[in-house]
């Protein structure tokens, strides 16, 4: 299988054995926030099809809940390659039970 590749400081490229590695490695940066107080009640959101797998490792390393956003993806007729994506919050339940609505 292949690596996971990521743009590193200082303009230097990054690769990971997987998503869940390139999970840990950022988590690692933003457990050194969330030590500051910076990040005091972290929500990690992930969109599927690549990043359910890095966010269950920051999530795991933050000891924060994790929920996943659904999106579709919209075509664009002048541009098969291309497309757009929107998202709709309607009465979505996150894993920290608060209620979320509203249309974007």
């Amino acid at each position: 299988m292949g690596g996971v590749r990521g743009d590193g400081r200082k303009g230097k490229p990054m690769q990971f054995r997987d998503r869940a590695e390139a999970g840990r490695e950022l988590a690692e940066q933003l457990r050194v926030r969330q030590d500051k107080g910076i990040l005091p009640h972290p929500v990690v959101l992930a969109l599927p099809r690549g990043g359910v797998a890095v966010a269950r490792e920051i999530a795991r390393a933050l000891r924060a809940p994790l929920d996943v956003l659904v999106v579709r993806k919209i075509g664009a007729r002048s541009m098969r390659s291309s497309g757009s994506a929107r998202s709709r919050a309607t009465g979505l339940r996150s894993s920290t039970s608060r209620r979320c609505s509203g249309s974007g």
